[in-house]
C-alpha cells in the first residue's frame, strides 16, 4: 500500500484517530508521529519551544492505555519523535489520559500523545494529540496534522532527542489530592476500573484520602473481559449489584483510559450523568471541595445534548451557562474563554478549569467521593429534583451514511414545522445540528454523530412518556430526509 493510501486511511474524528487493528497499523501510527513532529517544529519555528531540556530539545509525553498493542504503538511514536529532535517521556505502565494531559500542562511540554481507543471494544486502538496546555486538540490542529501525514523523515542521528521512562502518575495523583478537599474517612466506595488504566490510580487515590475501597475489575485485561470499557448503565450491572449488596455509600467507574466517570448510588443505581453533573456543580458552588490558587467565575460549560437541569442550578446561583457543540474540545475551549468553574457533557466527561481543561475521570472521582462524604448523592439529587422539577432525557439513532449528513441537515432547516409533538416551536439553536425548544419547556435535538454513520436524536422532558413522543417526532422528521 502506498504512503498516500495510508494517509487517506487516517481520519481524525471527535477525539483523535481510532480504528480497528486491521486499519490501525504501525506504518500509519509512525505517519501520525511524523505529522506531530512536523507540526510542533513548524509551530515553534525553532525558537522558544516549550519545556526545553538542557540539550535544547522540546519535550513530548507519550502515554498509552491497557490494550495489548498500546505500549508498542507508543514506542513507535516515541522513536519517530526522538528522530525528529524531540525528547520523549514514556511512562513505565499504562495510565489515564488525564495524567498525560495534566503533565503537558504542568510541565509546559510541547505536547503529548496518548495511545488509546478510550471506551471502544478491544479490537480498536487509537491516538489522541494533546497540544501545549493539555486541552483537546481543536479541528484546526487536527486538520494541520492531517495535512502533514508522511512517512518518518528523521534528522541526522547527531540531532536526535532522547527517549526516557518517567513517572507521569505520581506527581499527577499528588496534585489531585492537593486540589480536592477530601477527608473520606468512614466512606465506603466500590471502584470499577473496567480492566482499564484507572486501576491502581483512582482506587489508590480514594484510599489515600481515607475511603474504604472495594475493587471490581481492577486487574489488567487487554480484552476488557470481552466487553467495551464504557461506563454506561448497560455495562455497570455488576457494580450496581455490588453497591447494593455490600451497603457501600458510593460506586465509581472509569472508562478504558479513565477520562470519563460514572457514579452508582444505593437508591438510584447508575446515576444519570446529567443529575451527577448538576449535583456536583451545585456542590462546588455551595462548598469548598476544590482548592485552587486561580480564581474563576462560577459559570458552567455544557454541550447542547446535556440536560437543562444544569442551567437551573446555575440560574439559582446567579451564574451563567455556556453551551457548546458536542465534543469536549469545544467544552474545553469555552472553559478558557468564559473562565468557567466546571465543564461537562452528558456522556460522562467532566473537567475543572483550574486543574486541566480536559476530561478527568480520576480527579472527578475523588471530587465525587468528597461531595458524597458531605451529603449523599441520593439526597442531593432528591433536593435538586424537588426544587427544579423532574428531568428525563433519552436519545435514539437513525442510520445515515456520512456523505448524507450535510444534505440532511440542509434539508432539515426547511423541514422544521411550527409545531412538534403537540407543542409550538418557540426557538431553534444551530450550535450543533438543530435544537428545537418547545412551548411546554421540552426540547428536541437532531445532530450528526461525529464517530458513526448515524444521526442522533435527543429529547428532554418531565416524563419518559413525553420524551418518547418527542423522540418519535424527531425520528419521523429526519428519516425521510436520509
Amino acid at each position: 500500500m502506498t504512503a498516500d493510501a495510508d494517509a487517506d486511511a487516517i481520519e481524525f474524528g471527535t477525539d483523535g484517530w481510532r480504528a480497528t487493528l486491521d486499519e490501525f497499523t504501525e506504518p500509519r501510527v509512525r505517519m501520525v508521529g511524523q505529522a506531530v513532529a512536523t507540526y510542533l517544529r513548524e509551530e515553534s519555528d525553532g525558537a522558544d519551544a516549550a519545556a526545553d531540556t538542557d540539550d535544547g530539545n522540546a519535550t513530548v509525553a507519550v502515554g498509552y492505555d491497557a490494550r495489548e498493542t498500546s505500549r508498542g504503538f507508543a514506542e513507535e511514536l516515541a522513536r519517530v519523535l526522538a528522530a525528529n529532535g524531540f525528547d520523549v517521556l514514556v511512562p513505565p505502565r499504562d495510565l489515564p489520559t488525564p495524567a498525560v494531559a495534566w503533565t503537558v500542562r504542568e510541565r509546559e511540554l510541547a505536547g503529548g500523545l496518548m495511545v488509546t481507543a478510550s471506551h471502544n471494544p478491544p479490537e480498536y486502538n487509537g491516538v489522541k494529540f494533546l497540544p501545549a496546555g493539555g486541552a483537546p486538540a481543536l479541528p484546526e490542529v487536527t486538520d494541520a496534522l492531517a495535512d502533514r501525514l508522511a512517512e518518518p523523515d528523521p534528522l541526522p542521528e547527531s540531532e536526535w532527542g532522547s527517549v526516557a521512562e518517567a513517572d507521569l502518575v505520581g506527581p499527577y495523583t499528588d496534585r489531585v489530592l492537593d486540589a480536592v478537599d477530601a477527608d473520606l474517612s468512614g466512606l465506603s466506595v466500590v471502584y470499577d476500573a473496567m480492566h482499564g488504566s484507572g486501576r491502581g490510580v483512582t482506587d489508590l487515590l480514594l484510599e489515600r484520602a481515607g475511603a474504604d475501597v472495594d475493587r471490581l475489575r481492577c486487574d489488567r485485561d487487554p480484552e476488557f473481559g470481552g466487553d467495551s470499557p464504557e461506563p454506561t448503565a448497560d455495562h455497570l450491572g455488576e457494580l450496581a449489584d455490588r453497591v447494593a449488596e455490600s451497603g457501600a455509600d458510593l460506586g465509581v467507574a472509569n472508562d478504558g483510559d479513565a477520562d470519563r466517570i460514572a457514579v452508582v448510588t444505593p437508591e438510584r443505581g447508575v446515576l444519570d450523568p446529567n443529575c451527577f453533573f448538576a449535583a456536583t456543580y451545585g456542590a462546588l458552588l455551595d462548598g469548598e471541595f476544590w482548592a485552587s490558587e486561580t480564581e474563576t467565575s462560577g459559570d458552567v460549560v455544557r454541550t447542547v445534548s446535556t440536560s437543562s437541569i444544569v442551567d437551573r442550578v446555575a440560574e439559582a446561583h446567579g451564574q451563567s451557562v455556556h453551551e457548546t457543540a458536542v465534543g469536549f474540545k469545544w467544552v474545553a475551549q469555552a472553559m478558557a474563554e468564559g473562565d468557567a468553574l466546571m465543564g461537562g457533557e452528558e456522556s460522562g466527561g467532566f473537567g475543572i478549569t483550574t486543574h486541566v481543561r480536559n476530561k478527568d475521570g480520576v480527579a472527578v472521582a475523588v471530587l465525587a467521593a468528597a461531595v458524597a462524604a458531605a451529603e449523599s448523592y441520593d439526597d442531593r439529587v432528591d433536593a435538586l429534583l424537588e426544587r427544579h422539577g423532574d428531568i428525563v432525557q433519552d436519545r435514539v439513532s437513525v442510520d445515515c451514511p456520512d456523505d448524507r449528513k450535510a444534505p440532511v441537515l440542509a434539508d432539515l432547516e426547511d423541514a422544521l414545522p411550527d409545531e412538534l409533538a403537540g407543542s409550538a416551536v418557540e426557538d431553534v439553536s444551530t450550535v450543533d445540528g438543530f435544537k428545537v425548544f418547545l412551548a411546554d419547556g421540552t426540547w428536541l435535538l437532531m445532530r450528526p454523530s461525529g464517530t458513526e454513520p448515524k444521526l442522533r436524536v435527543y429529547a428532554e422532558g418531565s416524563s419518559q412518556g413525553r420524551v418518547d413522543e418527542l423522540l418519535a417526532a424527531g425520528r419521523d422528521l429526519v428519516e425521510p430526509l436520509v
